[in-house]
């Protein structure tokens, strides 16, 4: 555990230039870090609204992709020893460019931008752009890290197909499981860019991180920090994944999870998952999302991460429908061109028959949510009058 003194605030440093001025709710959250307030972030024309309480504390709100609002509280040091530590292990500093792709709504661009303001970065922030402004916004504005989903950085990706962006040394890609060939297509567009795959949640920031030579769909190893633990395993090794860490939330402000318990000081969410003898590891998904399928378990995010490997396929997402004879029928929606044989093939080789989607259906664009993930709920509505 990191036994490094406690925060109890936000630092908003002098030497941070914003070179985006003009996104919603930036002047706000730079006001509220500089009195001191606490902060509200939600999906909403104003993103940031300054709270007033004795204590500080950093509040998120979203939907999420398939549940009803919650709110998270954190204390301001669950997010500031992990600005150091990012510090300390990739030699950041105020001489960086954060630059960002989503809206402050989101916690992976807050995130971003708070720890730019923390360490005195200078901050670009292109979430109200079209893929290629971003592309031209990352080179004019000199940006040197971003933070982005995998889904945003294969928009950019597709947008920005023959530049090349050397400026670019660090990215962080968090949100979503990030496919092979994604990473090595970053590597053409940013040749000099190290990509560290962030797996994490609102109410744990990091759990692992995944360098270049992470192992084949693993997500790396636990970030400094951050204790794991298994537990409940089934006869391959598969249990819920536990953490105790300094980066945790301190609960719900408003709504609740079934899938989030704590056990003294550890928590889990839900997620599924193994870990290696090397301790890296390996998610399958989360709890809520699992299905049976002739007797089967079947988690929609393991169909989803080998359907990203085919060429073709630019997002993908699993979806279980209810079926009367075999529990579940597992569907997909894939955005791109790739061949629905194809793609139910690879399923059945590498999961099983029962894991091949039935159906699979393409569309120009998936429908996101702000925080730049597929909106589960608006996809199921495809077959409901199937």
């Amino acid at each position: 555990m990191d036994m490094r003194k406690a925060h109890d605030r936000f630092h908003l440093s002098p030497e941070t230039h914003v070179l985006t001025p003009d996104v919603a709710g930036l002047t706000v959250l730079l006001e509220t870090l500089r009195e001191g307030h606490s902060l509200l972030a939600r999906p909403s024309d104003e993103p940031i609204s300054p709270v007033l309480e004795p204590k500080q504390w950093l509040y998120c709100q979203s939907s999420g992709s398939t549940g009803y609002a919650k709110t998270i509280r954190r204390t301001p040091d669950s997010w500031i020893r992990s600005f150091e530590m990012d510090q300390e292990m990739f030699g950041l500093s105020s001489a960086d460019v954060y630059a960002s792709l989503g809206t402050l709504s989101h916690s992976l661009t807050l995130f971003a931008a708070v720890a730019a303001c923390h360490i005195g970065a200078d901050l670009a922030m292109l979430g109200n752009m079209a893929p290629r402004g971003q592309i031209a916004g990352l080179e004019r504005l000199d940006a040197s890290v971003l933070y982005a989903t995998p889904a945003q950085l294969r928009l950019l990706l597709r947008a920005g197909e023959g530049s090349v962006l050397p400026g670019i040394r660090l990215i962080f890609s968090s949100g979503g499981k990030l496919d092979q060939p994604t990473r090595a297509a970053l590597g053409v567009l940013f040749p000099q860019a190290e990509v560290q795959e962030i797996f994490g949640a609102t109410e744990t920031s990091y759990i692992t991180l995944a360098g270049p030579d992470a192992p084949a769909g693993s997500v790396g190893t636990a970030y400094p920090g951050v204790e794991l633990r298994l537990t409940e395993m089934d006869a391959a090794g598969v249990g819920e994944i536990w953490m105790r860490s300094p980066f945790l939330f301190d609960g719900y402000a408003e709504g609740h999870s079934a899938e989030t318990l704590w056990d003294g000081d550890w928590l889990t969410i839900g997620e599924m998952g193994w870990i290696d003898a090397d301790g890296n590891l390996y998610p399958k998904g989360r709890r809520n999302r699992m299905v049976t399928v002739a007797d089967k378990n079947v988690f929609p995010e393991e169909i989803e991460g080998v359907l990203m490997r085919v060429e073709g396929v630019e997002l993908a997402v699993a979806l279980a429908l209810p079926d009367a004879l075999r529990g579940h029928r597992i569907v997909a929606v894939i955005q791109g061109t790739a061949e629905a044989n194809k793609l139910r093939l690879l399923c059945r080789q590498e999961i099983g028959d029962h894991a091949a989607p039935k159906e699979i259906r393409q569309l120009d664009a998936l429908p996101m949510l702000p925080a730049g993930k597929p909106d589960l709920r608006a996809l199921a509505r495809l077959w409901e009058d199937v």
